[in-house]
């Protein structure tokens, strides 16, 4: 498991380079926030975590390997508890968070991904702005 990656994935450079391409500008592993998101929107209040589905459990591709059953299950449980609290912390904090699973950019619904992603925050964006011009 030293070999597994945490940061810089491919799933995240998918994600990366479509947000530097479109003109948005990032950072990357802010350490401190809850949960270290892989990248933060700091203009649009939004941050960003890429979910591999076998390490944190997703419903729809995470699967547990038939040896050890008893240890994967506990340390994939720890995983999505800490995420739900991390999520829970950032949204007090005031920060939006999309979750993008590794299975959502394979190739045959990547795009579809990459523009709900975009759309989320032009649309937290505009919802941000007009709160503030409703307060002047």
């Amino acid at each position: 498991m030293a070999r597994i990656r945490s940061k810089d994935t491919k799933p995240e450079w998918v994600v990366r380079r479509y947000l530097f391409s479109r003109g948005y500008r990032y950072r990357k592993n802010v350490k401190g926030l809850p949960g270290t998101p892989d990248i933060v929107l700091r203009k649009y209040g939004i941050v960003i975590f890429i979910h591999g589905c076998f390490w944190h459990g997703h419903e729809v591709d995470g699967h547990i390997p038939h040896s050890n059953i008893d240890y994967w299950r506990r340390k994939i449980e720890n995983n999505q508890q800490r995420d739900e609290k991390n999520k829970d912390l950032l949204n007090r904090m005031g920060w939006k968070v999309i979750t993008i699973w590794e299975c959502q950019l394979k190739p045959s619904v990547k795009e579809q991904t990459l523009r709900e992603m975009e759309y989320l925050l032009n649309h937290n964006y505009l919802e941000h702005y007009r709160q503030k011009a409703s307060k002047i």
